[in-house]
């Protein structure tokens, strides 16, 4: 696996830390912070993981790192082409976006 080009994240102690931050320049990994007091900006990722545990991760508990892998992945395809969003009018995020 390869590394991000940007990380984004939020303001927290850990992320504006002089270790963490020197981490990611070493590793030439832009920085993206959002504004403080902007909890609600992450809101629609957050949904996405906590559908991903709930739905997915917590019913199959992975045995392993490449198993998780190929789930996690199974479980993209399934929410991108298979799974109804009601805020999306009941369709799939594929088919409301393309």
């Amino acid at each position: 696996m390869g590394k991000p080009e940007i990380l984004n994240s939020d303001q927290g102690s850990q992320f504006t830390s002089p270790i963490f931050i020197k981490v990611l320049k070493d590793n030439e990994i832009k920085i993206s912070m959002d504004g403080k007091g902007r909890a609600l900006d992450n809101i629609y990722i957050e949904r996405f993981w906590r559908s991903l545990k709930y739905e997915y991760i917590y019913l199959n508990p992975p045995k392993g790192g490449i198993d998780l892998l190929k789930g996690v992945r199974k479980y993209i395809d399934f929410y991108n082409n298979e799974r109804r969003n009601e805020s999306l009018n009941y369709q799939t995020p594929n088919d409301y976006f393309y």
